[in-house]
């Protein structure tokens, strides 16, 4: 009777063929007469192998990468101290349209057009192609690509963002939306969060680099300390340091200068000169409506522009002749940002 790596009933004599051996296998034989019975095992080894079944290994899981930052190589984009510029996020960008474009102005201090005419143009990520673009590079401008790295709204579909998912539904499902941003149907994102991260960069590459855009506005980047709202995590001004910090240096190493946004609405000077080096501009709103404009002279000292967005009720009259002085490029944009400019000089 044969036992252990085979069995049944065997010939008391002849050869027996296994098949191939994975592993060292015991064959026992048991022979049962008149007399009695006896057995007989002989181990046939397989090398490297233990004798048993060989276990079924367990794979590893992959895990998602998370992009590591890479520190600035200076070659980006650096914006003139003194940039004229455009803010048009309300529909995509008609080159062929003055109202888009911002032309044809005549400033507070006299100054008129061509002199007055934008050469940087900041304008929505995903409602404007590359050959967008292409067209403001033709002109001999430049063009800052707006997104949202602190909230996330369910503005477009995947087909309009040319992904397989869009960025919002990527983010819901992995548990990284928060609280809604009042007045807006938005929801705050975990910045802590590494897919936060992970998606936020995709989005900068797929929608920002591939684009040929020069550099990155990144909005509602300073939602810490419940700055904008109640967000549904606890956010701290280390965290969003970090959270800036690895966005930057992601943006930088991939050819994109990083214009901040509204730092100085935190009313933190520590916050807003720990960015100061990593940034290459600041748009800033309403920072001389209310009274927060003092905080970005850490950029003015480094020579970087300060973008100055002011909306009604404040007038040229209020805040123009400050900027002129501190060479602070102040425009007054409708709130909607549709197109129309006010600017200082």
């Amino acid at each position: 009777m044969a036992s252990d790596g085979w069995s049944g009933n065997e010939a008391t004599s002849g050869t027996f063929t296994t098949g191939d051996l994975n592993a060292s296998t015991t064959y026992t034989l048991t022979c049962t007469g008149s007399g009695g019975s006896g057995s007989a095992s002989v181990i046939v080894a397989v090398s490297g192998a233990t004798t048993g079944p060989v276990p079924t290994p367990t794979p590893t899981p992959t895990p998602t990468p998370t992009p590591t930052p890479v520190t600035s190589t200076g070659t980006v984009w650096q914006p003139a101290e003194n940039v004229e510029w455009q803010w048009e996020i309300d529909h995509p960008l008609s080159t062929a349209s003055a109202a888009d474009m911002g032309t044809g102005v005549t400033a507070y201090n006299g100054d008129t057009a061509p002199a007055t005419n934008p050469s940087v143009y900041d304008i929505d990520a995903i409602l404007n192609p590359a050959s967008t673009v292409s067209a403001l590079h033709a002109l001999g401008d430049h063009a800052i690509c707006y997104i949202e790295v602190g909230t996330a709204g369910n503005y477009y579909s995947a087909a309009d963002e040319g992904t397989a998912t869009s960025y919002y539904a990527q983010l819901s499902a992995d548990g990284d939306l928060g609280t809604k941003l009042s007045g807006y149907p938005e929801n705050f994102l975990n910045i802590n969060s590494s897919t936060t991260v992970s998606i936020i960069e995709s989005m900068i590459q797929q929608q920002c680099k591939a684009k040929g855009f020069d550099g990155v506005e990144t909005d509602l980047d300073e939602t810490f300390g419940n700055n904008e709202g109640s967000t549904g995590f606890t956010i701290t001004q280390a965290n969003e340091e970090t959270y800036l910090t690895t966005l930057a240096n992601y943006m930088h190493g991939i050819g994109l200068a990083w214009i901040s946004k509204d730092l100085s609405d935190t009313g933190i000077q520590s916050f807003v000169s720990d960015m100061e080096p990593l940034a290459q501009a600041m748009i800033d709103e309403q920072a001389n409506q209310y009274s927060t404009i003092n905080l970005d002279n850490v950029f003015l000292a480094a020579k970087k522009p300060i973008l100055d967005a002011e909306y009604s009720p404040e007038t040229l009259a209020k805040f123009c002749t400050y900027d002129n002085a501190n060479d602070i490029d102040g425009v007054l944009f409708p709130v909607n940002l549709n197109g129309p400019r006010q600017v200082c000089r």
